[in-house]
């Protein structure tokens, strides 16, 4: 397995995250569940063990470019950079 460095435009984006409190209704209703499934640590909701992004157009794209753009992912096709970002 490789092993990815964090880069500062990652933790950039996890500030961002931080910084927009803004929840899909379907996040709300998880968080209320206290299931384990969803949980909310350190200002970040992670759902099944991800983190979620809210539905910020900003952030969404700046995930995409950071990871469209990066030299250590080269040019692996769509579906592979969307398997990369999840």
């Amino acid at each position: 397995m490789l092993e990815r460095k964090t880069t500062v435009d990652e933790l950039d984006i996890i500030k961002e995250i931080k910084r927009n409190n803004t929840r899909e209704q379907e996040v709300v209703q998880a968080l209320k569940k206290e299931d384990r499934v969803t949980w909310e640590e350190d200002g970040i909701v992670y759902m099944k063990e991800r983190i979620y992004v809210p539905n910020n157009k900003k952030t969404r794209e700046k995930i995409l470019k950071e990871n469209h753009d990066s030299v250590n992912v080269g040019h692996s096709g769509q579906q592979m950079m969307l398997e990369l970002i999840k």
